[in-house]
């Protein structure tokens, strides 16, 4: 940091002390507080978008990749010697559904998901640095102009006996409010600019989000749905009976009157 840069650091942080304790007036700016505050939402809501869309996207990778390791699993529970009773055959075609649909999740929507909703969340926040720098800047400005202002009504109440410093302090208030007054401005007029694209530029995201969960669903189901062929058409019924809770637990009682399950 310059010289320069030092005094004027040092010369701000006089300045919002003073205004702490009441002794410089601090401009208030209720249109830009207001653009603001809706700017600090957006940008907390959409830090939010890009960390939940990261953890959806590896909810649905592990989820697809523990189905997999379901079916590797259950097949070594089916691996006896009947591979052609109900069970067996179902668990064959649940192994192979499973594997092609966790293939599948990376192979077809791996690239679109990021193209089409990673990517432009990122670009998005991406921005948020730089309006940032631009506020931060405009706070200085504010500062600048705060302390200005102040000199010059101190010397208006006190005239100083050196006459040029009334005339300098006039410049120096007159510069630092154009200062502030273009920065200010800009951020007025193009906050709500900014915040209004916001909703073109997440539709096509959106959508395509909306497509590849159907496309996941729709082929998830479709896959899952060829599993129950293999079973008898009345275990649904059964199962919505609670015909199907009777019969687990007369195979967990044939269990307990095992010798190696029983109690000792």
């Amino acid at each position: 940091m310059s010289w320069a840069g030092f005094k004027k650091t040092v010369n701000r942080a006089g300045t919002t002390l003073m205004q702490k304790t009441g002794q410089i007036e601090r401009t208030i700016d209720r249109e830009f507080e207001q653009e603001e505050a809706k700017y600090r939402t957006f940008e907390k809501e959409c830090q939010a978008l890009q960390k939940d869309s990261k953890a959806y996207w590896d909810a649905m990778r592990a989820m697809t990749s523990a189905q997999a390791r379901i079916g590797e699993t259950l097949s070594l529970f089916y691996g006896g010697p009947d591979q052609n009773s109900d069970g067996a055959m179902a668990e064959h075609a649940y192994k192979r559904s499973v594997d092609d649909m966790d293939s599948a999740f990376t192979r077809e929507l791996e690239v679109p998901y990021r193209t089409c909703i990673s990517e432009p969340t990122g670009k998005m926040c991406a921005y948020f640095p730089i309006v940032n720098e631009h506020i931060a800047k405009r706070n200085k400005k504010m500062l600048d102009y705060d302390s200005a202002r102040s000199k010059v009504k101190k010397l208006i109440d006190k005239p100083s006996e050196d006459p040029t410093k009334g005339p300098r302090a006039e410049q120096e208030y007159e510069e630092a409010k154009q200062l502030f007054d273009l920065l200010n401005d800009q951020l007025v007029t193009e906050l709500p600019q900014f915040m209004d694209l916001r909703v073109p530029y997440f539709d096509p995201s959106f959508e395509a989000m909306i497509r590849m969960q159907a496309k996941f669903a729709e082929e998830g189901y479709e896959k899952l749905s060829g599993v129950q062929r293999y079973f008898q058409d009345h275990v649904r019924d059964d199962y919505a009976a609670g015909q199907l809770d009777a019969q687990v637990e007369g195979a967990l009682q044939e269990m307990r009157e095992l010798s190696i399950c029983g109690a000792n």
